[in-house]
């Protein structure tokens, strides 16, 4: 395979990640297309001089790819952080695997969530590493799905930040406007599934109907549940609750004998995944229900960014880019690096509303001032 081409720019390089499709396979995409890019950038980062590492996530062979630039021994480290999934690019009305500019937007598949923000970290980060008199170490870690489960993050979390230390913290980068995001909502999300007896349809009294079953269900959760999903924290908003789909038969001449739902809760700062189960134990109560599948993003507490967001303002007021504290009603890789004590702060160019959409795009100018920004935060102070 001929060595790609190093990108002249950092709208170059995000065109080439763009053009690599990595549709989380959940979601219909291909399997190891998330491996195809790590692989791409791997090869330009050691072009440029940085030092890769792949970090294996499941035994199916999804890795993280770790981009670091020489270490200087006992210096801390600056982490940033990106993922390499994207939902699916059906039904989209621009080219998805092509970046396309028009009036100052930057149209594509991932060019918003969150292939911008990786193009400028990588941008920065070997800019950066070519320059003399560097005072910290950094490195970015290109993630796995993202999208569906965050297992990249949580197996980056559990087997790998603890070798970067002393530890400043963990940049993730997520469309956030270039505003800090210092606190966020959780995802807990589940199956339940209800059972039933098949028979022919002619004679219905021969089967027991796990879609009956499954009405009693829904049905107590949209009453003694998704009602009590009312908790509010000032930065992140109100937690929620909701069924979001359901499965069930296999023919329209069959007494089903399964039917599932999938939900989700999402939960606010404060509020633990001992109350949510709880709250669901006492609104199933008496029914005959499993659940399985079962997936935790826990919040993000403000905490978890009240070193880290004062030592990275200046970088933002020196581009005059406004460094107030915001917070986001959505989780993120991130939560999985404050469980583990790392200080962290969401920020990233482009605007959530600008992503997942069929002509998902991304500012030029937010991709220009976001390199500008991750290269002011590597050149900050280390004290």
């Amino acid at each position: 395979m001929p060595s790609p081409t190093l990108p002249r720019s950092c709208q170059e390089l995000l065109a080439q990640m763009v053009a690599i499709e990595t549709v989380n396979p959940r979601y219909g995409g291909p399997a190891g297309g998330e491996g195809v890019l790590a692989a791409h950038l791997e090869v330009l980062a050691h072009a440029w001089g940085l030092e890769t590492r792949r970090s294996p996530v499941d035994p199916d062979g999804a890795f993280n790819l770790i981009v670091s630039a020489p270490e200087i021994a006992g210096a801390e480290w600056l982490m940033f952080e990106s993922h390499l999934d994207t939902v699916s690019h059906t039904g989209m009305v621009v080219p998805p695997l092509t970046l396309t500019e028009s009036d100052g937007r930057l149209f594509g598949r991932g060019a918003c969530d969150t292939k911008g923000s990786g193009a400028a970290m990588l941008w920065a980060l070997q800019t950066w590493a070519a320059t003399p008199g560097r005072v910290r170490n950094a490195a970015i870690a290109f993630v796995v799905d993202e999208e569906a489960g965050m297992t990249g993050a949580q197996a980056f979390a559990r087997d790998d930040l603890s070798r970067y230390t002393p530890l400043r913290g963990v940049i993730v980068g997520e469309p956030t406007q270039l505003r800090p995001v210092v606190a966020h909502n959780g995802a807990f999300r589940w199956r339940s599934v209800t059972r039933g007896v098949a028979a022919h349809s002619a004679d219905p009294t021969k089967g027991r109907s796990a879609i009956r079953a499954m009405m009693s269900v829904i049905a107590a959760l949209e009453e003694r549940m998704i009602p009590r999903a009312n908790r509010e924290f000032a930065l992140t908003g109100r937690a929620a609750a909701s069924i979001n789909v359901i499965r069930g038969g296999s023919a329209q001449n069959i007494i089903p004998d399964r039917c599932e739902i999938l939900c989700d809760r999402r939960l606010v700062p404060g509020e633990t995944l001992a109350q949510v189960l709880e709250e669901r134990r006492h609104a199933l109560e008496g029914l005959d229900v499993e659940h399985d599948d079962e997936y935790l993003a826990p919040p993000l507490p403000p905490e978890n960014s009240a070193r880290l967001h004062p030592w990275m303002s200046p970088a933002l007021e020196a581009l005059g880019l406004d460094a107030s504290a915001v917070g986001a009603p959505y989780a993120t890789d991130a939560s999985h690096y404050a469980a583990v004590g790392a200080q962290v702060v969401v920020i990233g160019p482009g605007d959530l509303a600008q992503a997942h959409r069929k002509d998902e795009w991304l500012e030029r100018t937010q991709l220009e001032r976001a390199q500008q920004l991750y290269r002011a935060m590597l050149d900050l102070p280390a004290a």
